[in-house]
């Protein structure tokens, strides 16, 4: 959860050992210049994985695996497609289904066919025979609600996109800017999945009507602007609706001490577009035999399941046992909006340029 983008875990990711190198620092990416015996791994902000299940991995593989975290994902994809041709590091994560083409298009992977691909979900493979990424996970970006707030109004929370627009909520939603932010992104893609190319901006000058609040990325969004998470109640937000995941209830009982029976925020199923995750091996990686093995690790049983619990997402591969936490406080979206990628690839920055015209300025 691009962005890239999801959970505000960036102590946790210190706490355990992962090894971050800066964007200026690092001398293990470009052609040539890596240390074979490390693979660094260029992601998003929200990657995250178990101490145990990456030593592991280092363990078997013999390779220390680096992380250079790069911002939202959607900041994070355009750095790389920068520096593709001499790439910062080796495996890419964290580009997603709304931002796939531009990566596609601009050479930034080169093909492999991940070892433990023919476990994944068909549903989520894309590039046919090229395999120039593999799928690693899925989420449904959705308007998330403080439970507290609307009790103490005794007013139901919004169920759909339709809602939004109703006088009740009034400058009460946050979201994340389509130009800067996945989430912010996907919501805009769910709302042009649902009214069509004639509707959406209607939509949206509806929205903007009804007092929505733009900001640049989710982490702002969420831990500064929503009155629903932990972030949001010492930040003092006044914004009870956020753009955020459907898998971001678990994270307000994970992190709370003590843990509360019930998540304190919910989510509008109704407002839901879903997203997927990829990773790819860099065009002019540095250390490919790493990079490979550091791919076949991601698409594997031991990190799909260590997944839900530390970047909140749902695993793709077949069989993937889920935690009870996850299951319980999570929420299921049977009917999330979608688009077909040549749909997104083709109008994707129209209607960003649309979007910003109509709603910022």
């Amino acid at each position: 959860m691009s962005t890239t983008k999801k959970v505000s875990i960036t102590a946790v990711a210190v706490g355990i050992g992962l090894v971050a190198v800066s964007a200026c620092g690092s001398s293990d990416g470009g052609s040539g210049k890596s240390d074979s015996k490390s693979v660094t791994l260029v992601s998003h902000d929200s990657f995250n994985v178990s101490k145990d299940v990456l030593k592991d991995f280092e363990k078997r593989s013999g390779y220390k695996v680096k992380v250079l975290k790069d911002g939202d994902a959607g900041a994070a994809v355009n750095k790389a497609i920068l520096s593709k041709d001499n790439p910062q590091g080796d495996v890419f994560f964290g580009v997603d289904n709304t931002l796939l083409s531009r990566a596609l298009d601009n050479g930034l992977f080169q093909s492999y066919e991940a070892k433990g691909s023919d476990k994944i979900k068909p549903e989520f493979r894309v590039d046919g025979d090229k395999h120039r990424v593999t799928p690693v996970d899925s989420g449904d970006i959705c308007v998330n609600y403080d439970k507290k707030y609307f009790a103490d109004k005794k007013l139901a929370p919004p169920k759909s996109f339709e809602d939004l627009t109703k006088p009740a909520y009034k400058n009460l939603l946050v979201t994340e800017n389509a130009s800067t932010s996945s989430p912010g992104l996907g919501f805009l893609l769910g709302t042009a999945a649902k009214y069509g190319d004639d509707g959406w901006e209607g939509y949206w000058k509806k929205l903007k009507a009804n007092g929505v609040k733009v900001v640049d990325g989710w982490e702002q969004a969420y831990n500064e602007e929503f009155s629903g998470s932990a972030g949001g109640k010492k930040a003092k937000g006044d914004r009870p609706l956020v753009v955020s995941y459907a898998s971001s209830p678990p994270v307000e009982v994970l992190y709370a001490d003590p843990q509360p029976k019930q998540a304190p925020t919910g989510v509008a199923t109704g407002t839901c577009f879903r997203q997927v995750e990829y990773a790819g091996l860099l065009s002019n990686a540095g250390n490919e035999k790493g990079g490979k093995a550091l791919l076949d690790f991601l698409a594997g049983q031991e990190f799909q399941e260590d997944m839900p619990l530390n970047m909140f997402v749902n695993p793709v591969r077949e069989g993937t046992k889920l935690p009870k936490l996850f299951t319980e406080h999570g929420v299921t979206v049977d009917k999330p909006e979608t688009l077909d990628p040549k749909k997104i690839a083709d109008n994707r920055e129209p209607w960003i340029k649309s979007w910003t015209s109509l709603v910022l300025k």
